[in-house]
């Protein structure tokens, strides 16, 4: 039986007013959500191209956790982030270290000198095509996985029916070709779309505030009888249902 309405509508804003992130964490909803597994695992994909003394460069590294579980040498890392929080966490976080961080969020003028770069990483962050093929070395090697535009394109119909969706044409073909035009050679591509499961509403509306450049406008007040339709297909499905859609491709400069 459906809890209490006002009862949700208190647990439902607290969760909305709770909703932040540090790095890229999202530990508080924690087995009431599941986001399947890609058939392809990113970091072994850069470990495949990445030698141990290449000159790696990570854009939008969020707080650096994925950067730090490739273990490249720190004095040949450096990495770019935009977002203010995370930008604090990275100059407390690397100050005494030999990476190289720099705050950056304009992708079409980065700070670095031409063919600067052996690799050029990228993950779910953005980036310019032409500005990569400018600092990466001949022979350099872009590596990139993306959030596509169709991702959780369910649930946010379902909360938000009038939103547009925000990044019309950032797919795997579309990116594809934009790469090979700027005189790239793709190495390797796969596009997927995976099960993210939410088994619990107030997962979702944390998760949803989070995302807030794909659930534009959500806010618990707005979305009310759309969350209360969610509790309901949850009771009686056990969860509520959408998709992650992921591309990635790797790109080589071509000399």
């Amino acid at each position: 039986m459906m809890k209490d309405i006002d009862t949700l509508r208190e647990y439902w804003l607290s969760e909305q007013a709770c909703a932040n992130i540090h790095g890229w964490d999202f530990s508080h909803i924690e087995g009431r959500y599941r986001e399947y597994p890609l058939m392809w695992d990113y970091g072994n994909i850069i470990r495949k191209y990445l030698e141990s003394t290449d000159r790696l460069l990570d854009i939008d590294t969020g707080g650096g956790e994925f950067l730090d579980s490739l273990g490249h040498p720190q004095r040949y890392t450096y990495a770019t982030e935009g977002y203010a929080p995370n930008v604090r966490l990275c100059r407390n976080k690397y100050a005494d270290t030999d990476l190289h961080f720099f705050e950056m969020n304009d992708y079409r003028h980065m700070p670095f000198e031409d063919e600067s770069f052996d690799t050029v990483i990228n993950r779910h962050g953005t980036y310019d095509a032409s500005e990569i093929y400018r600092i990466l070395k001949k022979g350099g090697i872009f590596i990139t996985q993306q959030v596509g535009e169709n991702n959780d394109r369910e649930l946010v119909e379902l909360l938000l029916p009038d939103c547009e969706k925000r990044f019309c044409g950032h797919n795997l073909e579309n990116q594809a070709r934009i790469f090979e035009e700027c005189g790239f050679e793709i190495l390797e591509k796969d596009e997927a779309f995976v099960p993210i499961e939410f088994y619990d509403t107030g997962a979702l509306v944390w998760f949803a505030k989070i995302i807030e450049w794909e659930f534009v406008g959500f806010s618990v007040e707005r979305c009310f009888d759309a969350l209360l339709s969610v509790e309901k297909m949850i009771e009686k499905e056990g969860k509520a249902v959408c998709s992650a859609h992921r591309f990635y491709l790797v790109a080589e400069k071509k000399s």
